[in-house]
């Protein structure tokens, strides 16, 4: 039994959702965010709250009956109040910038790196002496957001000896002890 596709999800005021044809709409103050649901699973929609259901008890139905709950979940805190990332520049030399939707990284590499934004994200960079740069990345489409922050983190992954890299803020990373100083 899915415990996730069983919970019904609540509306907040201010948010419609619309459904035709396995097409779900949902539309709220911070935009308007489509999702396609699969001919197994029916989206009811109650006043203020949406239920999900499965036609039958197969693995498949099952997984993806949680699957699609949470997707409509997201998409219905996305339009209200949005989401927001914040990521950090770890290491000596490293900055960031922005330009509109054009992010300015340098890495450590013989060039700065160039990175195009969506328009659909909000991009802002904090530039503070003495403090790591930071790049916070904000949109009510959360798939979009973490999809945007993974690349952006891969263009220089934080590596486990001296921590450098792009990381997540909060974000606690496994170091590795280094070579040992010297041998007896």
């Amino acid at each position: 039994m899915s415990r996730i596709g069983n919970a019904p999800i609540e509306l907040p005021k201010g948010v419609e959702i619309k459904v035709e044809n396995g097409l779900v709409t949902v539309k709220g103050p911070k935009g308007v965010l489509t999702q396609k649901v699969d001919d197994s699973i029916s989206v009811d929609v109650d006043g203020n709250t949406i239920t999900l259901k499965r036609h039958t008890e197969e693995i498949p139905h099952k997984a993806k009956h949680g699957l699609y709950r949470a997707l409509i979940n997201n998409m219905v805190e996305g339009v209200f109040k949005g989401y927001k990332v914040e990521q950090e520049l770890v290491g000596v030399g490293y900055r960031a910038s922005n330009t509109g939707q054009n992010l300015e990284l340098a890495l450590g590499y013989s060039h700065n790196i160039v990175f195009q934004i969506p328009a659909e994200v909000k991009l802002s960079t904090v530039n503070e002496r003495g403090k790591n740069p930071i790049i916070i990345l904000e949109s009510h489409d959360k798939q979009l957001i973490g999809h945007v922050a993974a690349k952006i983190r891969s263009l220089r992954k934080p590596e486990p000896y001296k921590g450098k890299g792009i990381r997540f803020v909060g974000e606690v990373l496994r170091r590795k002890a280094g070579k040992s100083a010297s041998k007896k």
